[in-house]
């Protein structure tokens, strides 16, 4: 399994690799940083959303070993 900052280094590499051809159009420049946007976005909520799970699972961990005891 490849790991989120793997995916997001590869998605930005490849955005790059289209840039050039997104720059003959005149809207070219727009259309990267839409999907510059997006993509951030996206990697943002998932930072996110793993972080709120790594805490609840951390808080349900203690639960546990508090009912062991």
């Amino acid at each position: 399994m490849t790991s989120v900052s793997t995916e997001l280094l590869f998605v930005l590499i490849s955005l790059f690799f289209v840039s050039p051809l997104a720059e003959a159009i005149r809207v070219g420049d727009a259309i990267i940083a839409l999907l510059l946007g997006v993509v951030s976005s996206i990697a943002g909520i998932c930072v996110c959303l793993g972080a709120s799970a790594q805490k609840r699972n951390e808080r349900c961990d203690q639960m546990r070993l508090s009912r062991v005891s």
